[in-house]
C-alpha cells in the first residue's frame, strides 16, 4: 500500500494507536466511534507486536487472529465514513526477532511500524520506554548508570533494525532522549548525542522508510518525537513524514497533531 496516496491532503488521519489488544485503554470500537466524529479520513490500529519475552504492554500472540477479524469487522460497519487500516508496532529485538522476521511479514498488515523500545543488558532485554522515574530505576539496576551506553545502544538498535528493513514507518526514533534528558538534562545538547541522531536520519533517508513525527506527550510535556530540532532535517533529508498521535486512549487520537503539523508547514 502506498501510504501517503491514500492519505492524500488529508489531516485527519492517525496511523499508530493502541487498543485492548496492548496497553490501549479502550476498545477498538470506541477509537472508530471517536475518530467518525472528529472527522477523521483514515485511522489505522498497531497493537505492541507479540514479542518472545515477557512484557505487560504487547499482545499476545494467540490474538493476533481475533484482532485482524476485530478490524475487518468494523471496516464493515464504518467503512462508509472512514478508512481502516490493520497494522501492527512491531519491536526490533535482535537479527532474530523484528519487523523482517517472518512471522510478521506473513501477516494481512495493511502497514508495518519499526520501532525501539527493547535494548540488550547483561539481564537479558530492558524495556527503556515508560516513565522518567522507571528508566532511573533500570539505569542503576541494569546499566550501571551509563546514560552513554544506554543511548548509544538505542540508536545502534535501530540502525540494526533499518539495515534489516520489513516496515514502512520508524516509530519515534528519537524516543529514548525523553527520558535520557529526564535523567541527565542538556544531554540531547551533546555533541556524541547530536550525531547518533543525524546518523539515524541519513540511514533513515538511505532505506527509504517514513518517518513518523509522534505527538503522544505534547499534551504533558510539550515533547514531540522527534524533537523539533530534527525536523529541518528530516525535510533536508527528503525523508516523508506522516503525524501520529500513538493515541492509547479515545479523546487523544488528535493529541498534539495540529502542533506538529504546524511545525511541519
Amino acid at each position: 500500500m502506498d501510504l501517503l496516496k491514500e492519505i492524500g491532503d488529508s489531516r485527519l488521519y492517525n496511523l499508530h494507536s493502541h487498543t485492548q489488544y496492548c496497553d490501549g485503554r479502550a476498545d477498538m470500537e470506541q477509537f472508530v466511534v471517536a475518530a467518525v466524529e472528529q472527522g477523521f479520513s483514515h485511522y489505522g490500529f498497531s497493537p505492541h507486536s507479540p514479542v518472545p519475552i515477557a512484557s505487560p504492554c504487547n499482545m499476545a500472540a494467540d490474538e493476533v487472529a481475533a484482532y485482524l477479524a476485530e478490524c475487518e469487522r468494523l471496516q464493515c460497519i464504518y467503512g462508509d465514513k472512514i478508512r481502516l487500516f490493520a497494522a501492527m508496532e512491531i519491536d526490533y529485538l535482535s537479527s532474530e526477532w523484528g519487523p523482517s522476521h517472518d512471522f510478521y511479514q506473513s501477516l494481512p498488515l495493511d502497514y508495518r511500524i519499526g520501532s525501539v523500545h527493547f535494548i540488550p543488558s547483561e539481564h537479558g532485554m530492558i524495556d527503556v520506554d515508560g516513565r522518567p522515574e522507571d528508566f532511573a530505576v533500570k539505569m542503576c539496576e541494569h546499566f550501571h548508570e551509563d546514560l552513554r551506553h544506554v543511548v548509544t545502544t538505542f540508536y545502534h538498535q535501530t540502525w540494526a533494525m533499518l539495515n534489516a528493513g520489513g516496515f514502512d514507518i520508524i516509530g519515534h526514533f528519537d524516543k529514548i532522549g525523553f527520558n535520557a534528558s529526564n535523567y541527565q538534562p542538556g544531554v540531547e545538547q551533546e555533541p556524541w548525542y547530536c550525531q547518533l541522531v543525524a546518523d539515524t536520519i541519513d540511514l533513515i533517508a538511505e532505506k527509504g522508510v517514513i518517518a513518523e513525527i509522534n505527538t503522544k506527550a505534547w499534551d504533558k510535556s510539550q515533547r514531540l518525537f522527534p524533537s523539533p530540532q530534527w525536523l529541518s532535517m528530516l525535510r533536508q533529508r527528503h525523508i516523508p513524514v506522516v503525524v501520529n498521535s500513538d493515541a492509547h486512549y479515545p479523546h487523544l487520537i488528535n493529541a498534539g497533531r495540529d502542533k506538529a503539523l504546524s511545525l511541519l508547514l
